[in-house]
């Protein structure tokens, strides 16, 4: 067996969990204080460069709105996010609305709270409740998910190997995600990350085969 790039990805099972929380498609949820209303919309979101057509679509939607503030966390292990308080006093938006998601476990998701402003200010300890409250309601809304990190790899094998490839695969419920075969074939599975450690150590043992780590999903 041949590991391309050295990569095996193995991991410690007993320390790591392979689990995370996210919402299946965009809720919606409205709060109201002293004449400001903040609407927040939550959606599935997967990739950054989704952002800029959401908030472009929310503001041809809302061209009135006074602020379009918001929040996102990305990956399954949680570790990239982002806030924005369009104009709103620092610290007031796009926290409070992170916050939200940081207490309810949420990656994967984007909440965009638009603000009608009703001509009282709210102060700071009134914003921080309003977009808070705002998002909560959104969320409460939202059917969670609970998913799988999976590890993507390419496995490159001759023919003759495809029943002793193909058995390990349906043993450890691995998912194909693409096919190719020929004389040399070619198989993309997704492999979640807690049987990581187990299959490829199987397809360690499968004679002129390459292993190669694509990418976490």
């Amino acid at each position: 067996m041949q590991l391309v790039n050295g990569e095996s990805d193995l991991i410690s099972v007993s320390l790591f969990n392979d689990t995370y929380r996210t919402i299946g498609q965009t809720y919606e949820g409205i709060f109201r204080d002293k004449g400001s209303k903040f609407m927040a919309y939550a959606y599935q979101f997967e990739e950054e460069s989704q952002l800029k057509e959401i908030i472009a679509e929310l503001k041809l939607l809302h061209p009135k709105a006074r602020h379009h503030c918001y929040a996102y966390r990305l990956t399954p292990d949680r570790s990239v996010f982002r806030i924005n308080d369009d104009g709103e006093p620092s610290g007031t938006a796009g926290r409070p609305i992170l916050n939200v998601l940081l207490s309810s476990d949420l990656t994967n998701v984007l909440v965009v709270v638009v603000r009608y402003f009703g001509g009282t200010l709210l102060g700071v300890p009134g914003l921080i409740n309003a977009y808070k409250s705002a998002t909560q309601i959104a969320l409460e809304e939202a059917e969670i998910l609970e998913k799988t990190q999976d590890d993507v790899y390419e496995v490159q094998f001759p023919y003759l190997q495809m029943n002793d490839i193909m058995r390990i695969i349906k043993e450890e419920n691995a998912t194909i995600l693409e096919q190719e075969f020929d004389n040399d074939c070619l198989i993309r599975i997704a492999i979640r990350k807690m049987q990581v450690n187990a299959i490829v150590s199987r397809l360690e043992k499968v004679e002129q085969i390459k292993l190669r780590y694509l990418k976490t999903v």
